[in-house]
């Protein structure tokens, strides 16, 4: 576990592009994400089926946060201006959030970004609201 009052004290938060080499990182970190959360897939993929979603390319831009030099997690912007955040949980969330976050907007300048967040994550749309997004919408499923 990391000492989370340490890592508040340390904005050493950087992106870096994902590549092959994250593939395992990514699936480990959608594995231990909480389903409830997920808006994504309504079931954990393959790891098979995770390694071509991610040579897919299919993002604008996807990167894995590091802090410290360790990757804690990933941030992304899709084709359609979303932004898709995940991180691990042993990790302090709203630190090193802000920073990715402001990083991610710095280097794809939008003149709007989305975020499409699950009713059941709380946390993210707290963090969201504290950090000038609005709600604009619910989204509604019958499946």
């Amino acid at each position: 576990m990391v000492n989370k009052h340490l890592l508040e004290m340390n904005s050493n938060v950087k992106l870096k592009q994902v590549t092959k080499n994250d593939i395992l990182f990514l699936y480990e970190l959608l594995k231990n994400k909480d389903p409830s959360t997920n808006i994504s897939h309504k079931k954990m993929p393959s790891y098979d089926e995770h390694v071509e979603f991610v040579m897919s390319k299919p993002y604008t831009n996807w990167y894995i946060i590091e802090c410290d030099k360790k990757n804690v997690g990933t941030i992304y912007l899709s084709k359609q201006d979303e932004i898709g955040i995940s991180i691990n949980n042993d990790y302090e969330y709203d630190q090193i959030v802000k920073t990715a976050l402001k990083l991610l907007m710095k280097l794809n300048p939008r003149k709007r970004y989305l975020a499409n967040v699950s009713p059941n994550d709380v946390r993210s749309q707290e963090f969201l609201l504290k950090n000038g997004f609005t709600g604009l919408e619910n989204i509604y499923e019958r499946g």
